[in-house]
């Protein structure tokens, strides 16, 4: 019994190429695609790693053999094909590994409208289908096989973003951008094109093999070039994406990282000016600065679980107009409730650009709090340590746990969180405290039980 556990996780596909899956199985997933979406028609994209193009090609063949049209759009970012998925009314999938080493690769799904695909929205089905279709072989192709045709929507997409938000009237600016050799080396020059920016290309050139550095600027080894060249050539701000250009990540005229939270503060900030007394969810590790601020511009705040499943499907159900992550995912109900570093960029650029501090000034009313950052402990026994934490303070007074996503511990000056990873024997601590000294006593104290 063929058995894809290794590499079909809770929200995609992901594996090392050709080891762990190759083109054959590519082929099944199309064609598994196809079936449990019922789709006659599908998108398909792909980034810059050497073996998106055939990966995707035979996706491409599986789904047509069922009987599906397919539109590939080839090159393209994650928030791209997002985007085809919701402007042609069409089921999708991304060819990426995101962030992860050369070797791996993976596919992002969609239902029309950019509807997340995850293990109860139709992944758990398509894996079982192509599990039996290993061991037993394909199903006969359909009477009517679909057609493949190409089309490029690059244009249409960056048009469909600089029409949410306005940076036509902005104080010119200086901006480096580091694509990490990512789908942001493709996308960010038709976004920018005749803006008022002065664009320094850091690492454009496409290439799978990440000469450079890892395309994960959450690890901060791989924004130091970044910093630098702000510093040396005084830019207004730094921008930095991940290999599939979903996340970004943005740096002030220091060099100085300004948190995920912040950003998702600002942005909410002024899409409710956009949209007076709407929703906008954050999940439980984002700061409490997320919060305070969407309720000081009369908006109404909703926590919820880590995971991009989790906010798209609140998002749908609260309509809600904003969603941020501390990971720097960002979701907006103007592009399909879907996630797109891009857009938020856009956000930053036209609020620095509206006035004429420096983005330090403007996002330290939004960065409020003394916070730790994510700090990995390996355990042998996850639930254990959990448990052991909840004895430690459940009968603290003042203090309040939680148990929506891992456990929250709450007091009055301090929260912190600790989740279990769910692929590696990991637990996640996020600490957040009023100031500096009571964030450290907090986080010494956690880890010295979760690590006993």
């Amino acid at each position: 019994m063929t058995d894809l556990s290794q590499i079909v996780k809770a929200y995609d596909v992901r594996g090392v190429v050709p080891t762990q899956w190759d083109e054959a199985l590519a082929e099944l997933f199309g064609a598994a695609f196809a079936e449990i979406t019922a789709a006659d028609a599908i998108v398909i994209g792909h980034d810059m790693r050497p073996s998106s193009p055939g990966l995707s090609g035979a996706f491409a063949r599986g789904a047509a053999a069922r009987g599906a049209d397919v539109t590939e759009i080839g090159l393209c970012s994650t928030d791209e094909l997002y985007f085809a998925s919701g402007a042609l009314g069409l089921p999708g999938a991304m060819f990426t590994a995101s962030h992860n080493p050369a070797q791996y690769n993976g596919i992002k799904m969609c239902r029309a409208g950019a509807a997340p695909v995850g293990q109860d929205t139709g992944l758990a089905d398509i894996r079982a289908l192509v599990e039996r279709w290993s061991d037993e072989g394909a199903p006969k192709p359909a009477a009517q096989p679909g057609t493949v045709t190409q089309r490029d929507v690059l244009g249409d997409y960056a048009a469909h973003l600089r029409g949410l938000v306005d940076l036509s009237g902005i104080r010119p600016l200086k901006v480096v951008v580091d694509a990490g050799n990512g789908m942001g080396g493709h996308t960010v020059p038709t976004v920018f094109d005749g803006l008022p920016l002065e664009l320094d290309a850091m690492y454009f050139e496409l290439d799978g093999s990440f000469p450079n550095h890892e395309a994960n600027p959450l690890d901060p080894k791989n924004i130091v070039d970044l910093q630098a060249r702000v510093r040396e050539t005084g830019a207004d701000l730094g921008l930095a994406f991940d290999g599939d250009a979903d996340r970004c990540f943005v740096v002030d005229e220091n060099g100085d990282p300004v948190p995920p939270s912040a950003i998702t503060a600002l942005v909410a900030a002024r899409e409710l000016a956009k949209h007076p007394g709407g929703t906008v969810i954050h999940n439980l590790i984002t700061s409490w600065s997320v919060p305070e601020v969407v309720k000081e511009n009369g908006g109404k705040p909703v926590r919820t679980r880590v995971g991009h499943s989790f906010i798209k499907e609140e998002m749908a159900k609260t309509g809600a107009i904003f969603g941020g992550e501390h990971s720097a995912h960002y979701y907006f109900r103007d592009f399909w409730n879907a996630d797109t570093g891009m857009l938020a960029a856009m956000h930053v650029l036209a609020a620095l650009g509206g006035q004429e501090g420096p983005l330090s000034q403007l996002v330290a009313q939004y960065d409020r709090y003394a916070a730790s950052g994510e700090i990995n402990s390996t355990v042998d026994d996850q639930a254990g340590r959990l448990a052991a934490i909840k004895a430690a303070y459940e009968n603290r007074e003042g203090v309040t746990l939680d148990e929506l996503d891992g456990l929250t511990v709450t007091a009055d000056n301090w929260w912190f969180n600790v989740r279990a990873s769910n692929t590696e024997p990991l637990l996640r601590l996020n600490v957040e405290a009023r100031d500096t000294q009571t964030a450290e006593r907090t986080r010494d104290e956690a880890l010295a039980i979760i690590r006993a």
